[in-house]
């Protein structure tokens, strides 16, 4: 069968990830690698394949996998798409997520190809397992709870601020679905602490959160990618009360986010043309293999 050709959009952490989960996938080769900077600086174990500074450059693409800043997820969308080339992405900013959707439908309508958003862990994997939960117990409250843990969304968010030479955030849960933002930042020579906090609080990535904000000599020196969450749904199936169901998993952050966006890079070419989220998605299409066979081992 013929392989899957994917492109990889940014080679941060979350590309790094995601070359490995494409290496490691048997559907998939890789068409290449797309950094700012294009071949320049080659990393070394980027030497296998093509590295270019824009996705044109690359042949027989089927999907790009935008290894990118959330906020820049949809300005590479709405540029490849058009290309004749689905894309799937991690934005993970979730009251954004409808809007972004909306916004790329009818790109994906008129050029019959697919874009699957918010494709992370969370959202994305959790909000399968959420949706599911709901269906068992239709009425009730659900909490998630994450961490202790590296959020790169956040950590990306605050690095982008001026004054900020480097950023890592913690998310510490307090439960019932309540977190503590714990901010360390490496800032630039000059740059005040106080006007850095103001920054990152009025930020919508914290400003819904009780967030504190240290400066450190060393970022890395307090860099842990671990991260994990704890789903709790207690409810009402039928008429029957106290039905309660949980969830729970302890990951490498990057590392699960690069195999989702393989998983449903992988599922993007057995959708019909549209913007999808990943509850929209039927789980079996993120495997590998013929459905029957999957469905034989795993029913």
């Amino acid at each position: 069968m013929k392989k899957i050709r994917a492109a990889v959009v940014g080679y941060g952490n979350i590309g790094q990830f995601t070359i490995q989960a494409l290496e490691a996938a048997p559907d998939f080769e890789i068409a290449g690698v797309v950094r700012r900077k294009g071949s320049e600086n080659k990393p070394l174990e980027l030497e296998p394949y093509k590295v270019v500074s824009d996705i044109r450059e690359l042949e027989d693409v089927d999907v790009a996998i935008l290894a990118t800043p959330t906020r820049s997820c949809e300005e590479y969308a709405k540029k490849i798409l058009p290309l004749g080339i689905n894309t799937v992405d991690s934005f993970d900013i979730h009251t954004n997520i409808v809007n972004y959707r909306a916004s790329l439908m009818p790109i994906c309508k008129e050029h019959s190809r697919v874009a699957v958003i918010a494709a992370g862990w969370d959202p994305g994997s959790d909000s399968i397992v959420r949706t599911l939960m709901e269906s068992l117990a239709p009425k009730g409250l659900s909490y998630t709870n994450f961490g202790p843990g590296m959020s790169m969304g956040h950590s990306v968010c605050v690095r982008s601020k001026e004054g900020v030479k480097n950023a890592l955030s913690m998310t510490i849960p307090l439960g019932e679905g309540i977190h503590r933002r714990m901010v360390y930042v490496e800032l630039e020579e000059g740059a005040s602490l106080e006007e850095v906090t103001k920054a990152i609080k009025a930020d919508p990535y914290f400003a819904n959160d009780e967030t504190h904000v240290f400066a450190v000599e060393s970022v890395d020196a307090v860099r842990d990618m671990g991260h994990g969450v704890h789903l709790v749904r207690k409810g009402v199936s039928g008429q029957t009360q106290n039905q309660r169901f949980e969830f729970n998993m302890s990951i490498n952050n990057p590392a699960l986010t690069a195999q989702v966006l393989v998983n449903v890079a992988r599922a993007s070419l057995r959708q019909q043309p549209g913007c999808y989220t990943m509850v929209e998605i039927p789980v079996i299409d993120m495997l590998p293999g013929e459905r029957e066979k999957l469905i034989g081992r795993l029913v």
